[in-house]
């Protein structure tokens, strides 16, 4: 019980050091609002949607959007513990590598939803959205999409962190590695809107990606830790 709230000492203080920090600067979100918003109003002018091809397309979109989106932020969330060695004293501290690992992905999934719930009207307005399918699931596949891209980038933005190109390399490497979940997310947000197909085995496939890989980051983070 002891270790338990030790843990959690060691987690909420680095989460309230990353949240004061964007609170102050704001880069994160302000990058993340602009780029999204940016694909979202574009490609409604682009395709010009009626209602019933909004539904088909605007869950590819949304994704693809949050998806660059949120590659603008992840670049960003390990280049703040480089200043003044701030990353070699974490290195050197008793405290678990996991919770640093799981502060700074949770610090980027609350990023991004503000993001999202920014984006979320302007999203129905500008494709005239209305679920025909059973709404309330995009309030667990939203969550569920959304940590299995940050936990990947927050993993793999470390792995890159002294790489001299690590803003390509983060790209290169996550996009081809977030393929399954983006293919279940786009689905199961699609067939919500158009209520045409079942989300479960979607929803079901996401669920597994996520306790999968953040199962993997977190074991294989102290090791990175300690490369870098």
């Amino acid at each position: 019980m002891n270790e338990l709230r030790a843990y959690l000492t060691v987690l909420g203080r680095h989460l309230g050091k990353d949240l004061r920090l964007e609170w102050r600067s704001k880069d994160a979100i302000n990058g993340m609002l602009f780029f999204s918003l940016l694909v979202v109003v574009l490609f409604s002018f682009a395709f010009d949607p009626t209602r019933d091809v909004s539904r088909q397309i605007s869950g590819g979109i949304l994704w693809v959007a949050l998806l660059f989106a949120v590659v603008t932020a992840l670049n960003q969330t390990w280049t703040r513990e480089l200043r003044n060695q701030v990353l070699d004293a974490q290195r050197m501290a008793p405290a678990p590598a996991s919770a640093l690992f799981l502060s700074k992905t949770l610090a980027n999934f609350l990023f991004v939803a503000i993001v999202e719930a920014v984006l979320a009207p302007i999203f129905i307005v500008f494709y005239n959205l209305q679920a025909i399918g059973q709404g309330w699931l995009l309030a667990l596949v939203l969550p569920l999409g959304t940590w299995a891209l940050v936990v990947n980038g927050t993993f793999f933005a470390a792995l890159s962190l002294r790489t001299r190109n690590r803003e390509l390399l983060l790209p290169l490497v996550l996009f081809p590695i977030s393929i399954p979940a983006l293919l279940a997310m786009v689905e199961a947000t699609t067939a919500i809107l158009t209520g045409e197909l079942d989300p479960g085995l979607w929803v079901r496939m996401l669920t597994g990606y996520d306790v999968i890989f953040s199962l993997i980051c977190l074991l294989l983070f102290d090791t990175i830790l300690q490369s870098e």
